[in-house]
């Protein structure tokens, strides 16, 4: 995308190459402001829906105790927040139900139903059940399997740090980090990055 031409370095074969210089920069900055969100209280949603890194996205909310999305993106979650919080609500009714052993007084073919429900409520809200308010900030690592979680940030105007390949607009994120996004190991050292900033600033805080 032509906004990312700061950020590269040069074209190889056809391949165009990231400025590793400009990708530290960015993130140091990054960095700076998910701690500023911290120290004031905020929090801070994940969002990584590709298969091979949802393992780590949810390791990393939950070592943060951050809330995150890893399966899929529902729409308005941002925009339309009292629909989902009555998801979230319908949810842990739903494990209080199963964990008080209240299932046992319908039939099996009612429990299973019970469970599917369940089940589902669990694959979409399960990262995001933490939530008691909107969510001060965005964390994304694919721009465009996000483009929605994206255009309901701009609606609500959340700032979003987001790592950046060279086929993103940029101009969409506040805090860009250029990146490879299907690199899994560099998509991991940045959320353990991520990660330790706010354990950092937490522990600062308190």
């Amino acid at each position: 995308h032509p906004s990312m031409k700061p950020y590269i370095f040069g074209e190889r074969k056809g391949v165009h190459v990231i400025d590793l210089k400009e990708t530290l920069h960015c993130l140091a900055g990054a960095l700076e402001f998910v701690s500023q969100v911290v120290t004031q209280g905020g929090t801070i949603l994940f969002i990584g829906m590709k298969e091979q890194i949802r393992g780590k996205v949810k390791e990393v909310g939950d070592s943060a105790s951050m809330p995150y999305v890893n399966v899929k993106w529902i729409g308005g979650t941002i925009t339309n927040w009292q629909i989902i919080k009555r998801q979230i609500l319908k949810l842990k009714k739903a494990r209080e139900e199963k964990e008080k052993s209240e299932w046992a007084k319908y039939t099996k073919k009612e429990q299973v139903l019970l469970q599917r429900n369940l089940d589902k409520l669990e694959n979409f809200y399960a990262g995001i059940a933490s939530l008691e308010k909107m969510h001060d900030a965005l964390f994304i690592i694919d721009c465009k399997e996000s483009k929605t979680a994206i255009r309901e940030a701009h609606v609500k105007n959340i700032p979003i740090i987001a790592l950046c390949d060279t086929n993103v607009d940029v101009r969409k994120i506040a805090y860009p980090i250029p990146a490879n996004d299907d690199a899994v190991r560099s998509l991991q050292l940045l959320l353990d990055a991520i990660n330790a900033t706010i354990l950092q600033a937490r522990a600062q805080k308190n």
